[in-house]
């Protein structure tokens, strides 16, 4: 494994913690529409990828990042996976921040959007050469996104994870595969299309059915 993924892994997981035991850290950092919109502390953009709801929450999405990122780094190499991790957290959170305008008190937390975007150049580069719990990757990023946009739609009031943010990030995975890599991308366009059929799903929740916002 890379040492810069493991130097992010290593720093969520700490920063994470911290976050489990003072909860004005939590506060403080945690994704917020009104402190970003109105305070200006666009450090929350970042910031509250480094924080996690509870262990499971945490583990599950370095987990995730654990499986896709060997690809990544394999095409990309290490400032392209930097490029798409921090591209996919930063792209995500403002679009989540654009669908919540309306609504200052929305709060997140977690790395979904950046894991988003590792997932989606790893199926973009290679579909069938990753393997998650006996899962092929891309049926993993199928479930992934799909159990995402469930939570999206079907809010739960004890739920603070930031689904939303998947939507920017795959995107911004999606977008930088293909401008570096095209023809590799577009050769595997078949299980991009599967694994986008949640975020099209929620695409046109949002944008036609006005459902979220």
């Amino acid at each position: 494994m890379s040492i810069v993924v493991l130097i992010i892994m290593a720093v969520t997981c700490i920063f994470s913690y911290m976050g489990f035991n003072n909860m004005s850290l939590f506060e403080k950092y945690k994704f917020n529409v009104g402190a970003i919109a109105n305070r200006k502390e666009y450090i929350r953009l970042i910031s509250s990828a480094f924080l996690h709801a509870d262990f499971m929450h945490l583990f599950f999405n370095m987990l995730s990042l654990y499986f896709f990122q060997g690809v990544v780094i394999h095409f990309f190499g290490e400032t392209g996976f930097l490029i798409l991790y921090f591209g996919s957290m930063i792209l995500g959170n403002l679009f989540s921040l654009q669908i919540y305008k309306k609504q200052p008190w929305y709060s997140a937390i977690g790395a979904s959007g950046a894991v988003s975007g590792i997932i989606f150049a790893s199926i973009a580069m290679a579909p069938n050469e990753i393997s998650v719990n006996f899962l092929p990757g891309w049926l993993f990023g199928t479930l992934y996104f799909g159990y995402s946009v469930y939570m999206m739609l079907n809010p739960k009031q004890w739920d603070n994870l930031g689904h939303a943010a998947h939507l920017g990030g795959a995107f911004f995975g999606l977008v930088y595969s293909i401008a570096l890599h095209p023809q590799v991308a577009m050769s595997n366009m078949l299980f991009l299309g599967v694994m986008s059929l949640p975020l099209i799903y929620l695409g046109y929740q949002i944008f036609v059915r006005k459902r979220i916002g």
